[in-house]
C-alpha cells in the first residue's frame, strides 16, 4: 500500500479525528456541498482584462525589482497574535512548546529537503479537496519550519485569489499582492520580508478574473525568476474541488503536498482531487487535525529537551 493510499484510509477512518462525531454523516458530503459556497466563480468584470474580455498578459519579462517593504519580525508576530484569538498557538516557531507539531512540520521539511537533493526540488504547491481542511496553516507552518528551523530562504505565495488569507494569518497589509504583480509586472513592491529568512507575496487585491492570471505566461515566468532568489517557494492555493485554480497551479509547481482533515473531509472529494491532480505530482499527505494521542511520538517525554528559558539544552 502506497503513502497515499494510507492517508487515504487513515482520512476515511471515523477514529482518525479527535471525535468520532466528526465522521458519519459528514464525511457522506460532496465537495460540491462546500466548494461552491466558499469560493465563488468567476466574476464577470473587466478587471485585468481589455476591453473585449480577455486578460490582459503584457509579455513575459521578469517582474521589475525594487527594493521590498520589510517589517521587523517581532511586530509580524505581534499582529500574528492579534489576527486571531489563539491563532498564534497553531504556528510553529523557534519558541512554540508544541513539541509534537514542531517534530511533525520537521518530518515534512526534511521530507521536501531530501526530495530537492534528489530531485531539485523547490516549487511547492499546497492544496485540499474542500475548504477548511487547514491547507492555509500548514503552508504557513511549513514555511515557517523551513525558514527558521533550517534556515533557508523562502518565498510564500498566497495563490488563492479568490479567498486570500495568508495575510491574515501572518499579520501583514494585503493591499499589494500576486494579482497586482500578474497586472503590472512589479514584484518587489509586493513581497514583504517577515524574517531574514522569510518572504511573502500575498494575494492582493482579488482579481474578477483569478483563473486567467494564474494560467498567463505571465505567472510562469514569476515562478521562473524566483526560483534563483530563494530556497523554496511555497503556493498556497484554493481546493481543487469544482475550481480549476489548483490543476492549473499544478502544472507549474513541481510538487503537491495535499492535506485532509482528519474524519472530516468527504473520502469521494479526496480520490477525485487526486486523480485530478495525479498522485505522480503528490509528494506527500498531511492528515490535519488528529488526535494526538495516536500518535506514537506524543508517548515520549520531551519535557527534559526544554530549561526554564524554553531553550533546548
Amino acid at each position: 500500500m502506497s503513502r497515499i493510499d494510507e492517508a487515504l484510509r487513515r482520512a476515511q477512518s471515523p477514529n482518525a479525528g479527535r471525535g468520532s462525531s466528526r465522521a458519519g454523516d459528514s464525511s457522506l458530503r460532496l465537495a460540491e456541498d462546500f466548494t461552491l459556497n466558499e469560493y465563488p466563480q468567476e466574476a464577470r468584470g473587466n478587471s485585468g482584462r481589455d476591453s473585449g474580455g480577455v486578460y490582459q498578459d503584457h509579455g513575459t519579462r521578469p517582474a521589475t525589482r525594487e527594493e521590498p517593504r520589510s517589517v521587523p519580525r517581532e511586530e509580524v508576530r505581534s499582529r500574528v497574535r492579534m489576527a486571531r484569538v489563539g491563532l498564534d498557538e497553531k504556528l510553529v516557531s523557534a519558541n512554540s512548546r508544541e513539541s509534537i507539531s514542531i517534530e511533525q512540520y520537521r518530518r515534512l521539511a526534511a521530507t521536501l529537503h531530501d526530495a530537492q537533493v534528489e530531485k531539485g526540488l523547490k516549487t511547492v504547491m499546497v492544496t485540499s479537496a474542500v475548504p477548511r481542511e487547514g491547507k492555509t496553516l500548514t503552508v504557513v507552518n511549513l514555511a515557517l519550519t523551513l525558514s527558521e528551523s533550517y534556515r533557508r530562504r523562502v518565498l510564500l505565495v498566497d495563490a488563492d485569489l479568490r479567498r486570500p488569507s495568508i495575510h491574515d494569518v501572518i499579520g501583514i497589509d494585503n493591499d499589494s499582492g500576486l494579482a497586482d504583480v500578474l497586472r503590472s509586472n512589479r514584484l518587489d513592491t509586493a513581497l514583504v520580508e517577515t524574517s531574514s529568512h522569510l518572504t511573502v507575496l500575498p494575494a492582493g487585491r482579488t482579481d474578477q478574473n483569478p483563473l486567467a492570471g494564474l494560467s498567463s505566461e505571465r505567472m510562469r515566468a514569476l515562478l521562473d525568476d524566483v526560483q534563483s532568489r530563494y530556497d523554496w517557494i511555497l503556493l498556497d492555493t484554493p481546493p481543487v474541488g469544482l475550481l480549476p485554480d489548483a490543476q492549473v497551479v499544478s502544472r507549474l509547481a513541481q510538487a503537491v503536498v495535499f492535506v485532509i482533515r482528519a474524519g472530516s473531509t468527504p473520502f469521494p472529494a479526496v480520490e477525485r482531487a487526486v486523480v485530478e491532480l495525479g498522485r505522480e505530482s503528490i509528494i506527500g499527505m498531511v492528515l490535519n487535525d488528529v488526535d494526538q494521542r495516536s500518535i506514537p511520538a506524543t508517548r515520549y517525554d520531551y519535557s527534559h529537551y526544554y530549561n526554564r528559558g524554553g531553550q533546548t539544552s
